[in-house]
């Protein structure tokens, strides 16, 4: 079999999440982790993978397929994703939703310049999620669909928290509306609006002479994160955050509430639901199928920037057209 070589550039929990899925797939070989920090402080379970200072990443433009982009999305993607796209395929999973459009035209520019394929915003959302969406409104044209998200860490707001000058660590839990969601399973179509459906509650160890006032206003007026939520923040000590949130738990929910027949008289209902004990592993499994799935593309001379509904599912599975039709169609 041939392997796909991949990188990972940085080496995070969602580093570490991909490591963990390249080990249990056959046809991928992780090549190479990159980090900014000094290379010799990490450790990875591997020890026969080779760590290299993200200055030297260039030197392997022939030695991966596919890197895997494992930063935040605050400041790390915006900045990474299009400058890594002119050397090689990537993946990232850009979870800012308001500027992905903004994200995918920066990226498509420089991959293109570079014949390299970059998908971006892949994970579960967006992602999975995203598939779950566009597949209800194409089978359901007339229904409304919901996301819930949650209860658990969400990586990128607990990441858009730790860049607050004076925040030493954080963790921010997306927790449902349990009114909501059990309006919308009983097909109460109001349009409820993200800020009704999710409550989002903040965990912060504030760095020695940090202003408690200021981080938290910093906090619930942060755009695309907090602002127009309802935001609870908690300041607690580095004991308590280390005894208490250092799990990575997440989940959620996609419904599409639908009709069909000549009247539209019957209801109908998708959802498609997820129970992650680790929200890091479980998104770099995803990252992992997709990077298999851009190799093949850009072996067909696919280039520029594409997103999870440009990929066809038989791209992302080892198996072959033949056994995929003979065992799961």
């Amino acid at each position: 079999m041939n392997q796909i070589r991949i990188g990972i550039y940085g080496y995070g929990n969602l580093g570490r999440g991909v490591e963990c899925a390249a080990m249990h797939s056959d046809d991928i070989s992780l090549r190479a982790v990159f980090t900014r920090r000094d290379p010799s402080s990490l450790k990875l379970m591997n020890p026969s993978v080779p760590v290299v200072s993200s200055d030297e990443v260039a030197a392997w433009k022939d030695e991966i397929d596919v890197m895997i982009i494992c930063g935040g999305s605050a400041t790390d993607l915006p900045v990474m994703t299009p400058k890594l796209s002119q050397m090689f395929c990537v993946v990232d999973s850009f979870d800012t939703h308001a500027n992905i459009p903004d994200h995918f035209a920066a990226v498509d520019q420089a991959a293109k310049q570079g014949e390299q394929l970059a998908l971006i915003s892949c994970g579960w959302d967006p992602g999975l999620f995203s598939l779950a969406r566009i597949m209800g409104e194409c089978i359901l044209p007339q229904g409304k669909t919901w996301t819930f998200w949650g209860k658990g860490v969400s990586q990128g707001h607990s990441d858009a928290i730790r860049h607050i000058p004076g925040v030493a660590e954080a963790c921010q839990y997306t927790i449902p509306c349990d009114e909501v969601l059990d309006a919308v399973r009983s097909n109460d179509c109001r349009d409820f609006t993200s800020q009704q459906m999710h409550t989002r509650e903040c965990f912060v160890v504030l760095e020695p002479d940090a202003d408690a006032d200021v981080v938290r206003n910093q906090i619930v007026t942060m755009p695309n994160y907090f602002a127009g939520y309802h935001t609870i923040v908690h300041f607690i000590s580095q004991e308590e955050f280390d005894r208490e949130h250092r799990a990575f738990p997440h989940g959620g929910t996609v419904i599409r509430n639908g009709s069909s027949g000549k009247d539209l008289e019957n209801h109908a209902a998708i959802e498609y639901s997820l129970k992650l004990d680790s929200n890091p592993e479980f998104t770099a499994s995803v990252l992992v199928a997709y990077a298999r799935a851009v190799h093949r593309m850009h072996k067909r001379n696919r280039c520029g920037c594409i997103s999870v509904f440009d990929v066809a599912p038989a791209d992302l599975s080892p198996r072959s057209p033949e056994d995929l039709r003979a065992h799961l169609l």
